[in-house]
């Protein structure tokens, strides 16, 4: 009897996309016979109120690692950005997939870029690192909430309650929406958050063999930099509810490291920026590198910043 490895992922057509894309790797790569578990998160259930309020990113995951936890399914897609900096005790990510896209995109249908927004604009987002950011490039505009998977984002703008939104570029790419971008920012303008645009593989820890198997997935430029991103946010004490920025780039085999940190209620407070460069070989080293530039925010004023935010 022919055994089936099951991928816990959320429902929506972006998180089915992602756990299909790792699906067809398995059974290219290895020849297993792979299933889908679909579940709807609370993250999924709760449109009316921002994550910071309610539990944070760690409630599109939890139902996944449930599912893991109980032996219904073996292993779980996210998008990186989503995963809490510290799992539940018992659990690993046995894989970080080569990243794409991992931009901010600004996304209307009468505007070609946050430039050509008239003054007082509405753009939509929920994301505190996008507010602060947004708020540094053009004070004047005015942001309002914005919840829900890729197509119910896209339907609100289209019903004129927004000017623009911004969304992932990642996954408009994926579910071959690129057109609907009209602008991607720089990441020197709009850093993106910890481990944009990169698939993680959550499993059981005493899942070796399993573990062995996915590790082969691994993108090693892309494990390092999440490495590197997601302890800045680790050393700061990490969640939704904290406008942190973080993302690594590398130039041959040196990586930079940009990252910065706004003010939770005070968003019109500068932006405490700070980068940081080296040639890490190994997770351990990457993750020293994002300490490092942890370190410099907290030099430049962090914790004053961070005192609000929990």
């Amino acid at each position: 009897m022919t055994h089936t490895t099951l991928i816990a992922t959320r429902e929506s057509r972006l998180a089915l996309w992602q756990a299909e894309h790792v699906r067809d790797l398995l059974v290219a790569r290895f020849g297993l016979d792979v299933g889908l578990l679909g579940m709807t998160t609370r993250g999924d259930q709760i449109l009316d109120r921002s994550l910071s309020k309610v539990g944070g990113k760690g409630l599109f995951v939890k139902e996944l690692e449930v599912a893991l936890e109980e032996g219904r399914a073996h292993l779980a897609v996210h998008s990186l950005k989503d995963v809490p900096m510290d799992l539940p005790e018992g659990f690993v990510l046995a894989a970080v997939l080569e990243r794409e896209d991992a931009r901010d995109a600004f996304v209307s249908n009468r505007y070609a870029d946050l430039n050509d927004l008239p003054e007082g604009a509405v753009v939509g987002t929920s994301s505190l690192r996008r507010i602060v950011q947004i708020k540094s490039l053009r004070p004047d505009l005015r942001i309002e909430p914005l919840r829900g998977n890729l197509d119910t984002r896209l339907r609100k703008l289209d019903e004129r309650d927004y000017h623009a939104i911004v969304l992932a570029a990642a996954g408009l790419k994926r579910l071959g929406l690129a057109d609907r971008i009209r602008a991607v920012f720089d990441t020197a303008s709009m850093i993106p958050a910890a481990g944009q645009g990169a698939l993680g593989i959550e499993v059981r820890a005493s899942a070796d063999a399993l573990r062995a198997q996915l590790g082969q997935l691994t993108h090693a430029p892309t494990w390092l930099s999440a490495h590197a991103e997601r302890a800045v946010s680790r050393a700061l004490g990490g969640s939704c509810s904290m406008p942190l920025a973080a993302h690594a780039v590398w130039h041959c085999d040196e990586m930079v490291l940009d990252a910065a940190l706004g003010h939770t209620e005070q968003v019109e407070r500068p932006l405490l920026r700070t980068r940081v460069t080296g040639r890490p070989a190994d997770a351990a080293a990457a993750t020293a590198l994002g300490e490092q530039a942890a370190q410099q925010l907290r030099a430049l004023g962090a914790a004053d910043y961070l005192a609000t935010s929990g």
